[in-house]
């Protein structure tokens, strides 16, 4: 599904990711952990195609497509999702509408009808109930007023709503109390395992993979996959720190 190989990238002319070599196969959910400034969330940005993160060397092939010769928006077309750890807020949009509009503009890019008005609300719905989530939220403005659990709700509503081939998730679990987390959990496990969807889920803690087990845990460090295991890698990394395992 996913393939980077010797991946480099910079910031503002300071290297990030430094051969960076990671696979995530159809069916499978990767979690990447790391301490602060690993380069986690830039290789998040730079899968995305986010302005200002340079690609210097290496390649990634997204479901056997050259990725960095797509744009942003055909990234989304092709089935890739991009979550936040801080997701925005646009005033004046419901998110209703917001989500109407990317899930129509994807129809288009495919060739497919597009889904009328009451079509998607109950679409929206459905999605909205499986993460216990009250659909009247829904129609307010995009994130507006809504707290940090709330936040990420609703982008797994969105999630769910775009049905991706790859979800690329930055610290989802920033911020959550037990029931968000829990809830967030419960999202991924319901709409991504499935054998042809893969997750690669970015995080600081172990804490999200009690409710969401991962198949391979790797260790990001200094731009790089330092390390590689199984679920066991996350609770070594929880008791004994990064500074010993990637030592």
């Amino acid at each position: 599904m996913l393939k980077i190989e010797n991946l480099h990238a910079t910031v503002a002319g300071k290297a990030i990711l430094n051969g960076l070599t990671l696979t995530v196969p159809a069916g499978e959910i990767h979690a990447i952990m790391g301490p602060n400034g690993a380069g986690k969330s830039t290789l998040a940005y730079v899968l995305g195609g986010r302005p200002g993160y340079e690609v210097t060397e290496g390649s990634v092939t997204f479901d056997g497509r050259d990725l960095f010769a797509m744009e942003p928006h055909e990234r989304a077309a092709a089935g890739m999702f991009l979550g936040f750890q801080y997701p925005v807020e646009i005033p004046g949009v419901s998110y209703l509408q917001f989500l109407r509009e990317s899930l129509n503009s994807q129809k288009r890019a495919k060739g497919d009808a597009e889904f009328s008005g009451a079509e998607f609300i109950k679409l929206a719905k459905t999605q909205a109930a499986t993460l216990g989530m009250d659909a009247e939220m829904l129609k307010r403005p995009v994130n507006v007023g809504f707290s940090g659990g709330e936040k990420k709700r609703a982008e797994m509503v969105q999630m769910g709503i775009m049905d991706p081939k790859l979800a690329i998730l930055d610290e989802t679990d920033s911020g959550l109390d037990i029931d968000a987390l829990k809830a967030v959990g419960h999202g991924i496990n319901e709409i991504m395992r499935a054998p042809e969807k893969s997750v690669l889920l970015i995080t600081h803690y172990q804490r999200l993979l009690d409710y969401v087990r991962p198949d391979r845990v790797h260790v990001l460090s200094r731009g790089k996959i330092v390390r590689s295991g199984g679920p066991e890698l996350a609770m070594e990394l929880e008791r004994e720190g990064y500074a010993e395992v990637a030592a």
